[in-house]
């Protein structure tokens, strides 16, 4: 007869019931006689009390009374079961939950959906999720609307959710560290992060996964499943968020705002690791070492220089790397692929890195400060390079003789030296050259270039060396002292 999730009921007298919870629907004809041959009453009259009603003062005493004689006059609704007291039969539907969430979970491994939508032919495996399925049939699809912007939401929570990406609201803080997040569900998700607690099984591999999204995402890399279509061209996307993000390559949407400098971002993640450019912070720490990094991928890729492991090998050749991503990019030598187009002109490049540090040669942006100096450098490697100048590090060692180096390029153009390599062949003659800057050094013979000029008179010289020696004779400078 019962209809609703939980029934709790208390017997105070032998012709009355109280109800601590009366929002259920039942056949209260039904029950009665149920009760009656449960209690072996003659007559029981249903009498109606909220949870505040019965806080009346006498019933302190009532639970310690009936623990003492043994008396179970507090019924569960839901099960017919009797228990001695209140706290009892409040905590008791507990166990109706965890048999409601074991059922549901186990719709998840066996791919049963028994909730089926009465408007159109879409099963359910859970109840909540034919209840948001409902939504999308009704007239008002998202009465709960902003009133920052134009979205709508189906619940009011997750409207209250959205307010706090307006008004920048983190009311939820983490017990572990100092994060902060909008909602309690997110607050969750990174909570696992301290517990390691992985809760979602993958039913066709061994994985594990801290949130049932990730699980969803990586479950159509096993049934091939891509539901999420460009309208703009053809790719197709495992889930939304991605779909969302590529459609900004073609809106050229930058939504993520920089609140240091004016740069903006299609992707929350960017941003993050751009303002850590700002921070200085490097928050993925080294196991083996005491090493920090700005980016997890740069952490994954430094442990392997512990590891010495290099899983991954290239089809066309014997070269192997430490990370896909290398070998993605270096498997563009083969194919002769390069999809980073230049805005401002016409080359093209086969990694994201190499064209990023590109764009500063149009922009004349030079992010990366010395520490010690004013100067500042458009790439990363180039400062750590120049900190070695006032550190007098000199990390890369020849292993064919003692000489040291502060740069990894300037030893691998020392070691040719060694081995006689010249890699770097003129097009126009049979010329080759162990270092790229003398084969264009070299080139210039070939086309008359000189693109050095003197600022003290007219003459033009091929290399930046031959310039500097030329200036000597304007300014008279004798760097060279005998011993």
């Amino acid at each position: 007869p019962f209809r609703d999730s939980l029934h709790l009921g208390r017997l105070d007298t032998p012709g009355d019931i109280s109800l601590l919870y009366s929002d259920f629907n039942f056949d209260f004809d039904t029950l009665i006689p149920e009760l009656d041959l449960l209690f072996n009453r003659d007559v029981i009259t249903g009498t109606f009390f909220s949870s505040l009603e019965l806080d009346n003062g006498q019933d302190n005493i009532q639970p310690h009374i009936t623990a003492c004689s043994g008396e179970k006059t507090h019924l569960c609704l839901h099960c017919s079961k009797t228990l001695t007291d209140e706290n009892t039969l409040i905590l008791h539907p507990k166990k109706h939950q965890v048999d409601y969430e074991l059922t549901s979970h186990l719709r998840t491994q066996t791919g049963e959906k028994t909730f089926k939508c009465s408007q159109c032919d879409e099963r359910f495996p859970h109840k909540s999720s034919l209840i948001r399925h409902l939504r999308t049939h009704s007239l008002n699809k998202k009465p709960q609307r902003c009133s920052h912007c134009d979205k709508t939401f189906y619940q009011k929570n997750e409207l209250t959710s959205h307010l706090r990406t307006h008004t920048r609201e983190k009311p939820f803080k983490c017990s572990q560290c100092d994060k902060v997040f909008t909602c309690q569900s997110n607050l969750g998700k990174h909570l696992r992060t301290h517990t390691g607690e992985k809760p979602f099984h993958c039913s066709y591999c061994e994985k594990f996964f801290s949130q049932r999204s990730t699980l969803i995402r990586h479950l159509r890399k096993h049934t091939g499943e891509t539901p999420f279509k460009c309208s703009q061209c053809d790719k197709v996307f495992t889930c939304q968020s991605y779909l969302t993000t590529h459609l900004r390559t073609h809106s050229g949407e930058k939504p993520y705002r920089c609140p240091n400098c004016d740069k903006g971002f299609s992707e929350n993640k960017n941003l993050t690791r751009h303002l850590r450019t700002h921070t200085g912070e490097k928050p993925f720490k080294c196991s083996q070492c005491d090493t920090g990094f700005a980016e997890r991928g740069t952490l994954i890729r430094h442990l392997t220089t512990h590891s010495g492991e290099k899983p991954h090998q290239c089809s066309q050749c014997d070269k192997v790397f430490t990370c896909q991503s290398y070998l993605t990019t270096h498997l563009r030598t083969h194919s002769g692929e390069k999809p980073y187009r230049c805005p401002n002109c016409d080359k093209r490049f086969r990694d994201k890195t190499t064209f990023t540090n590109h764009l500063r040669t149009h922009t004349g942006e030079k992010p990366f400060k010395c520490s010690q100096c004013d100067k500042t450098f458009s790439r990363k490697t180039f400062l750590t390079s120049h900190l070695r100048t006032h550190t007098g590090e000199k990390p890369f060692k020849c292993p064919h003789c003692d000489k040291t180096f502060s740069r990894k390029t300037i030893l691998t153009n020392h070691l040719r030296t060694h081995t006689g390599e010249k890699p770097f062949k003129c097009s126009q003659c049979d010329k080759g050259f162990s270092v790229k800057t003398n084969l264009t050094a070299h080139l210039r013979t070939h086309t008359g270039e000189k693109p050095f000029k003197c600022p003290h008179c007219d003459k033009t010289f091929s290399r930046k060396t031959i310039l500097t020696n030329h200036l000597r004779i304007h300014t008279g400078e004798k760097p060279f002292k005998c011993s």
